[in-house]
Parts: C-alpha cells; structure tokens; sequence
C-alpha cells in the first residue's frame, strides 16, 4: 500500500499522466505484492519457482492476447456498435490467452490433468500434437 500511496501523490499531479497515474500505481502495487509472496513461499515451502515458467510466458501470453485484442476491437469497432465490439473483443481475448498459455506450455501435462475434465483436454492436446 505504500507503493501505491507513493506513486500515487509523485503520478497523479502530473498533467500528463493524470487518472492514469492511479492505474500505473494499482500495477506497481500489485508487482511488489506479487514479488513478496513469491519470495515469502520460496522460503516458506522451499519450492523452486522458475522465472521463465512462472513469470515471462505468462507476460508473453498476455502481451500475445493485449495485441490481439485491441486490433480486434479496432476492426469490429468500425463495423458494429462500441458495446458489442467490446465484448466480442473481451470474449476473443479470453480465448487467444487460453491457446497462447498452451501454446507456450505454461502448464505441464499433469497439470492440465489436475482441471476438470483435464483428462479430455490432454486428450485433444494430444491429438492436435500440442502435448
């Protein structure tokens, strides 16, 4: 909270940056917890955690999804109506981070097993010579 309240009052004031200061400090925030819990659990459970599993295919899945879905909505927003475009885009998205989190293989094959119905997911995985 700390973070937050600090870039807040430094991001805020600024002209150009504004509202969206408040935004980039929810972020940073949430960066900061994220690292303490990972540290904390390492410690805690003695696991090892590998960054490019764990961290950089993640952001590589959304940085994936982010492209993807904002052309989506620039292409449908000149066709339909801004709401419609929105949630189509929104739908899309979900869809592109799920093929692009298995894409990258984020999740190993007991993993996948773990999730309902996994065992059938596997399945077509497998069949289509994903995993």
């Amino acid at each position: 909270m700390i973070v937050k309240l600090i870039l807040n009052l430094i991001l805020v004031p600024i002209p150009s940056i504004g509202v969206n200061g408040a935004a980039i400090a929810s972020v940073a925030c949430h960066l900061v917890a994220f690292g303490i819990s990972i540290m904390a659990l390492k410690k805690v459970i003695k696991i090892k955690l590998g960054v490019k599993r764990f961290v950089i295919k993640p952001i590589l899945a959304t940085i994936i999804m982010a492209i993807c879905s904002y052309f989506i909505y620039s292409v449908l927003l000149g066709i339909i109506a801004e709401k419609l475009a929105t949630i189509i885009a929104i739908i899309l998205a979900m869809i592109i981070y799920a093929l692009a989190i298995i894409a990258l293989r984020v999740f190993t094959k007991q993993e996948i097993k773990m999730l309902p119905a996994g065992n059938k997911i596997c399945i077509i995985l497998e069949k289509l010579k994903i995993y």
